[in-house]
């Protein structure tokens, strides 16, 4: 571990394989959400040592270890994902650190992100290969630079991704590999690394092939090569963060702006009316409700969005269709297939107006 170690008891090593580390126990856990809200950062003394996070991270170092790289990116917590330009290593977020906080950010943000053993262990690849690519400049090449662009290209305010495009890997959704030359790199990484990857089969055609045979060559000659950055610092680390938990979440949420209500009207009076033909014809908004969760998890399984931005689009729908008053206008069987059209229209203007995250 690149984490020091605290006592023995909570060492890794020390536990039977396959089971749960014993878990640290803090006077914060049985406090009311509010109260916890009101804590400072540096206050919790969070650590990984001991925790599932620990094991995640030996099992990356597992991962690289059997793919032949002796490379090891340091953790630590901070209050989002992200690997720090330069610095070959890899900020996890502070709530995956405990449950009573991962309950914390589930509530306000819908969503967890590297909640479930899956999808951390995709985070920790992805964020591995923006360490590695720190680690050994691997961006300064020639040959990288010519398989996946210049890394010094203005990183995008928005991109539209083209879904069919095969000239990029699928890893951690909404095309995430599409939004600059050094998420296209660590998405491919992402997706050789992982243990019995199918990479020459899958992509096998695809323009995206050249790609994941570059990573191979590149691990193959930097395998056993000392990195040539070791800083190990740790931007952001929540040991030192003095700002409260409710500071957080009020800044994260802000960011979350949703789409003007008038632009929310003008697609919802395509689908609905204000003027039904029958007494009979059910209120849009109760069928709304009704097709609420099919709707957000068809949506979100296909990566494109968020789950907590469906799930804010879908609310803002509702409030303007009770506001209007709209009702049925047509047959329900063509009902579900004009509300994701409406949903996806609505998500993509939220989204166009952010500033996607660098890091992940």
């Amino acid at each position: 571990m690149t984490v020091p170690a605290s006592k023995a008891m909570w060492q890794i090593r020390n536990t039977r394989p396959g089971r749960r580390p014993p878990r640290q126990r803090y006077a914060w856990e049985t406090l009311a959400d509010d109260q916890l809200l009101s804590l400072r950062f540096c206050d919790l003394k969070l650590a990984i040592d001991g925790t599932d996070l620990e094991q995640a991270i030996e099992r990356l170092y597992g991962e690289l270890a059997t793919r032949g790289i002796r490379f090891r990116p340091h953790c630590w917590l901070s209050q989002e994902w992200f690997s720090p330009d330069g610095i070959p290593g890899i900020a996890i977020p502070f709530y995956l650190a405990h449950q009573r906080l991962i309950s914390i950010e589930r509530r306000l943000m819908r969503e967890v992100e590297g909640g479930n053993r899956n999808w951390l262990m995709r985070i920790l690849r992805h964020e591995a290969g923006h360490a590695i690519d720190s680690a050994y400049r691997l961006r300064r090449r020639r040959y990288w630079r010519g398989v996946f662009g210049p890394a010094s290209l203005p990183y995008p305010d928005t991109y539209r991704p083209r879904p069919g495009s095969r000239r990029f890997v699928q890893h951690l959704g909404a095309w995430y590999a599409q939004a600059h030359p050094t998420e296209d790199f660590a998405e491919t990484f992402a997706v050789w690394l992982k243990p019995n990857s199918a990479w020459r089969r899958e992509y096998l055609g695809w323009p995206a092939f050249a790609k994941l045979e570059c990573i191979d060559e590149l691990a193959a000659e930097i395998g056993d090569a000392k990195p040539l950055v070791t800083d190990r610092s740790r931007i952001e680390d929540v040991a030192e963060e003095t700002s409260t938990l409710r500071q957080h979440y009020e800044r994260k949420l802000s960011r979350y702006r949703m789409p003007r209500r008038s632009g929310a009207d003008e697609l919802l009076l395509k689908v609905f009316t204000t003027a039904p033909r029958s007494r009979r014809a059910p209120r849009a908004a109760s069928v709304l409700r009704e097709m609420r969760n099919p709707l957000r998890q068809q949506i979100v399984r296909s990566g494109a969005f968020s789950e907590y931005l469906v799930h804010q689009v879908l609310r803002l729908m509702i409030e303007r269709c009770e506001s209007l008053n709209l009702f049925i206008a047509g047959p329900r069987r063509e009902l579900k297939g004009h509300l994701l059209w409406v949903i996806a229209h609505l998500a993509e203007s939220f989204e166009e107006r952010q500033l996607p995250r660098v890091a992940l």
